[in-house]
């Protein structure tokens, strides 16, 4: 059940920017936030490789598309030039973290960068409540971008 309302959310984020230009995915359209829908969806493969790659699967992977020392987690320097690119990013990641959970039981648990034992239940329940809340901000910007609403 878990696996499944995480690939329906993944999948909403898809939906809310199919069909637009490069330059709409990139372009902030809820003023004075700088959010774009590229920034959500590089944001979105940041937080699935950090939750079950870096800290589920112990796996030593760099950042998808930000250093360290960033901390906006993808969201900013999303350019209309690497939308292809970015969104093909997006895919290799959720394969990668769909095959770090593969085969492994819910409870199971690990130890987090702040030294809590947290589950793999724990991250699915995390990862769909970030994609929930993201899919809200991406109803907005996708409406003013070009007045689509819905799932």
């Amino acid at each position: 059940m878990l696996e499944g309302w995480l690939r329906w959310h993944r999948e909403t984020l898809l939906a809310k920017c199919a069909g637009l230009e490069p330059g709409q995915l990139a372009r902030a359209t809820v003023e004075p936030s700088n959010l774009t829908l590229l920034g959500l969806v590089r944001h979105m493969a940041e937080v699935e490789r950090w939750w079950f790659r870096r800290s589920f699967a112990g796996e030593a992977v760099g950042d998808v598309f930000t250093g360290p020392s960033d901390g906006d987690e993808g969201l900013d320097g999303a350019h209309a030039a690497d939308a292809e690119r970015d969104f093909g990013l997006f895919q290799a990641e959720v394969t990668a973290c769909d095959a770090a959970a593969a085969g492994h039981d819910l409870d199971e648990t690990f130890l987090s960068s702040r030294g809590a034992v947290l589950s793999l239940r724990w991250v699915y329940l995390l990862m769909i409540q970030e994609y929930a809340r993201h899919n809200g901000h991406a109803d907005f910007l996708r409406e003013r971008t070009d007045g689509a609403t819905g799932d």
